[in-house]
């Protein structure tokens, strides 16, 4: 029986065989990697897959019954979150009695749907592989770092850091560039093998437009800019991702005076208020008012305000960046 966890650890990864498994959370991804590990630890096994939501009585039993001539396989019971009282009643009078040479495996998505068979499951013992949604930043470094780890190809943060900014927060790209990375380059992946299989990503990204700016480094900040809409990025995203990284700034500096954590109050990461308060060593709230005003209106001439948005997109970048320099 796998040891339970809190809710918010995900034990995807621990996934492993039993009569009846419960892989619950809303990360489908994780969710399909732990059905994945516990398939593979039967190889050559029949994989029967039923729909919950569209379950019809008795066939739940009829998967689990081997016929005389074939072995005992695996049932992938998916979407019990939209379970229906057909499969409910089915699946409690299954766990009760499972068979013990087949594996019952339950795809719960989430929610109090079938919180009657969760609870049955829980109390019986049922080992539980929960997959957690990654939404945050740190969740998602966090889940890079592990692809790594369990690839046996362990990278430094900074280099965990770099892909994450260029390929998003799609944990499925991220885990797809986690692992060309580690097929494609021999010895240790560092900052130059990011830089050269996403480098036009790394470099030219909404965000890192918006850090350069704020840094207050002009040439670097119009140089992104001019590369990110030649590769046919959208002025709208890149002023975003400035004007975001400002109003962070704002939030961060106000909360100074205000006697308010940034994390705990305002709901910013830990690692973006570290990164805020080092770069507001730069800006004063006079400054800051007025680069906040400067992103406004170019947000304006982008939507249509203006006859050139890429030139007004410029502007405020040069604008942002000239500010950031006058502290």
């Amino acid at each position: 029986m796998a040891a339970r966890t809190r809710s918010a650890e995900p034990t995807w990864h621990r996934a492993a065989p039993a009569p009846v498994v419960l892989v619950s959370g809303p990360e489908a991804l994780l969710g399909q990697r732990a059905v994945e590990r516990i398939v593979a630890a039967r190889p050559g096994a029949a994989v029967t897959r039923l729909d919950a939501g569209a379950y019809t009585r008795g066939a739940l039993l009829a998967a689990a019954s081997p016929s005389l001539f074939d072995d005992a396989g695996i049932v992938l019971v998916e979407g019990a979150e939209s379970m229906n009282d057909e499969f409910l009643a089915d699946a409690l009078a299954y766990v009760a009695q499972p068979d013990p040479e087949v594996i019952v495996i339950i795809r719960h998505g989430g929610g109090v749907r079938g919180k009657k068979l969760l609870d049955t499951l829980r109390k019986g013992g049922a080992p539980e592989y929960t997959c957690p949604a990654v939404k945050k930043d740190a969740e998602i470094m966090d889940f890079a770092r592990g692809e790594f780890e369990r690839g046996k190809r362990p990278v430094q943060a900074s280099v965990v850091r770099s892909l994450v900014d260029a390929v998003g927060t799609d944990i499925a790209e991220v885990a797809a560039a986690c692992h060309q990375l580690m097929s494609d380059v021999d010895g240790t992946i560092d900052q130059a093998a990011v830089t050269r299989y996403y480098g036009t990503r790394v470099n030219a990204t909404a965000f890192a437009v918006a850090d350069a700016a704020v840094a207050g480094d002009v040439a670097k900040a119009l140089s992104l800019v001019r590369h990110a809409l030649a590769t046919g990025n959208d002025p709208v995203p890149l002023n975003a991702a400035m004007a975001a990284k400002l109003r962070t700034l704002a939030k961060v500096g106000a909360a100074r005076g205000r006697r308010l954590d940034p994390t705990r109050d305002l709901g910013i990461s830990p690692w973006q208020v570290d990164r805020a308060r080092r770069e507001l060593q730069r800006w004063n709230a006079e400054t800051l008012a007025t680069a906040i005003e400067a992103v406004a209106t170019a947000d304006a001439e982008i939507k249509g305000a203006a006859r050139a948005p890429q030139f007004a997109l410029e502007r405020a970048v040069r604008s942002v960046a000239q500010l950031a320099q006058q502290r």
